[in-house]
Formats: C-alpha cells, structure tokens, sequence
C-alpha cells in the first residue's frame, strides 16, 4: 500500500528543480543541484550544494537525505553525514553536504540529481531514567554478538 502526502515547497531561486521520483515504487524522490556552473569536489572534501528549495513537510514525519547509488558508486560522492534529516519544523534551503571519498576531483553540474529524499513519519521518545532495564536474552551483547554459538 502506497501512503502520499502533500509537501509544499518554495523555489527559492531560478533554476532549482522540484524533486521528482525515478519509477512508480521509488520510496526516494530525487534532489537536484541549483547552481550555475559545475562544482568541483576535490578529493576528501565535502561542499553544501544548494538545492534552491524550501520546504513545508508534515508535522510528525522528517525528510531524510540519503546518496544516490549511482552518484555513490560511480562518482564516490554521497552525503558527507551519511544520512541527513530535515525536521518539519525547518523552513531553509535544504542542503546536502556531498563528501568525495575518492582521491579524484569530481564535478557536479547544474541540474545534476546530489541525492535522494525519504519522507518518513517517527517517534517521538519520551525519555525515562531507570535502575534497571528488563532482561533479554541478549542482554549487553554488542557489536557482532549476534549470530554467534
């Protein structure tokens, strides 16, 4: 089952692209660079490439921003805090700070697609201290605890 919501958004300056979804199921919809000349990203750098938009997204659900896997794979440029977040409560320029993991310069041109947005609902914790946490059966078991005989 497919769940759309509306999502105004304000084009902030000329030349910046709506996002948009690649196919019928994507769960991404695509964010393009609003710039006038290429970017060169030189290697092991992170620059914020401006989107032009702003956005007005629902209340109880965030934008998250993640790599686009051809970007990633072909140009090693993806977002340099891996995942972003874009509270509904935020009304600026949504950005995404593209990091070039190779040892290469990269360009992005205008109108290039930088990264992918999810539109995602979630909780909010109610934080309580405690003495004591229920048991489980895998209690303190950490990094790579499962799985294990």
């Amino acid at each position: 089952m497919i769940t759309s919501t509306n999502v105004n958004i304000k084009i902030l300056r000329d030349g910046a692209k709506l996002p948009t979804y690649g196919s019928e199921h994507a769960a991404g919809a695509d964010l393009y660079a609003c710039i006038e000349v290429p970017i060169t990203i030189g290697p092991q750098d992170t620059v914020l490439v401006p989107t032009g938009l702003a956005m007005e997204l629902p209340e109880g659900c965030a934008g998250l921003i993640y790599a686009r896997s051809g970007l990633a794979t072909r140009k090693g440029l993806a977002p340099a805090n891996k995942v972003g977040v874009i509270d509904s409560d935020y009304r600026g320029e949504v950005l995404v700070a593209l990091h070039n993991h190779t040892m290469s310069p990269r360009t992005i041109d205008p109108g290039e697609r930088i990264a992918q947005m999810v539109i995602t609902p979630y909780i909010i914790g109610n934080f309580n201290a405690v003495e004591e946490l229920d048991d489980t059966d895998r209690g303190e078991g950490g990094f790579g605890s499962t799985g294990t005989l």
